[in-house]
């Protein structure tokens, strides 16, 4: 069924609506009950053992250290002091002492520094350099004449969660320079996934500027339709289409991003990632990480397996993310009547699509998280008819 709507899309097949789309039957299937590890979450040590094998990372470049000093200070304030969980940052040139010092002057975790191989930071053969250099020269788009960023795509598309320093994790957070925390956190998210079987956590969805993807979703298509045995039971890929079935380009930002390894680890994220990269879109357009982490957890995990931490205020230049009430309450510093991306039609529609999925008798949506149950306002974006 789902293989067959997706190659609708290309073949010019009749598309059904999403409203139709989300009257599907699904099968709920629990996840197994997590082993809880009892631990006081207090008394963490740079030299004990955490209850969850973790690690903040970064790709970053030196420049980087003054943004990236500022996101240091403000998890440790909000989270990490309590936990000593590391830091992972590489680099596609070696880091200068005055970096490092400066890095683990905020922090009494442990601190790593890595460097990328070749391998993971190229332009790979298969482009046509003659084609790729037309596209740059031409491009309309922001980065769109940069080798870096479409590198660096690349790389957190699928190359990060294959460094060495990240080998003997199972779960990372994804930080960056120059982004803002606004919430103390009570809990440790990594112990909240693992003890709740969730793979993928974000806080931010915005649609795609859709000049630097045009090729992507019928990519995508045509790899569902060769590999249909990836494909979750009980996935998110209404998530990704509008009312008439067509590519709506919603996805998870990225820099922001809790994900349990064994996600990006597995054969059917490895194997996505490696027909996009053959198809050559980081290069001949601009493909971003952050759209094909989200294709690939609508597709490749099951709804009860993503998480949306509404909970956790954050700032990415341009777009805030902030909890309701915390202009006059709880622990949180941020001005919700700034925050937009709550009611924006990709948040709306994941929590319509997950909750359709996961609890199709709801009488009413209910903004799932650890911390505090309220409703979120719903403008719903689905045609009334």
């Amino acid at each position: 069924m789902i293989v067959g709507i997706l190659a609708g899309y290309i073949v010019g097949c009749n598309k059904p609506a999403v409203r139709q789309t989300l009257t599907f039957k699904h099968i709920f299937s629990r996840t197994p009950q997590q082993t809880v590890i009892d631990v006081d979450i207090n008394k963490y040590e740079p030299n004990g053992v955490n209850p969850v094998k973790a690690a903040l990372v970064a790709l970053v470049r030196n420049s980087d250290l003054f943004g990236l000093r500022s996101t240091i200070r403000q998890i440790e304030d909000r989270f990490n002091a309590r936990h000593n969980y590391p830091y992972i940052f590489v680099n596609d040139v070696e880091f200068t002492e005055e970096f490092k010092r400066g890095v683990r002057d905020l922090t009494q975790a442990h601190v790593h520094f890595g460097i990328l191989d070749e391998e993971s930071w190229k332009v790979p053969e298969w482009i046509n350099r003659e084609q790729y250099e037309h596209v740059k020269s031409t491009a309309q788009y922001p980065h769109g004449e940069k080798d870096s960023y479409r590198k660096m795509c690349r790389f957190q598309s699928g190359y990060l969660h294959r460094h060495p320093l990240l080998a003997d994790l199972d779960f990372y957070w994804r930080i960056e320079p120059d982004v803002e925390y606004y919430c103390d956190m009570n809990y440790d998210p990594f112990v909240f996934m693992q003890q709740n079987g969730l793979k993928y956590g974000w806080n931010i969805a915005m649609p795609e500027f859709m000049a630097t993807i045009p090729t992507l979703w019928n990519t995508t298509v045509q790899f569902v339709a060769e590999h249909p045995e990836l494909l979750a039971p009980d996935s998110l890929w209404p998530w990704l289409l509008d009312e008439h079935g067509n590519y709506n380009g919603c996805h998870f930002w990225s820099n922001f991003e809790i994900v349990d390894l064994s996600f990006y680890r597995s054969a059917a994220y490895q194997t996505f990632f490696d027909y996009l990269d053959r198809a050559g879109g980081f290069f001949y357009e601009r493909w971003g990480d952050a759209p094909v982490h989200s294709i690939a957890a609508a597709l490749f995990l099951n709804a009860s397996q993503v998480h949306y931490f509404d909970d956790i205020g954050y700032f990415h230049p341009s777009v805030l993310t902030c909890p309701q009430d915390a202009r006059t309450k709880g622990t949180c510093v941020c001005d919700s009547n700034k925050s937009f991306v709550q009611d924006g039609i990709c948040t709306v529609r994941f929590l319509e699509v997950k909750q359709s999925i996961v609890n199709p008798n709801a009488t009413k949506l209910a903004r799932l998280g650890p911390v505090h149950y309220t409703e979120p306002i719903i403008h719903s974006m689905l045609s009334p008819q």
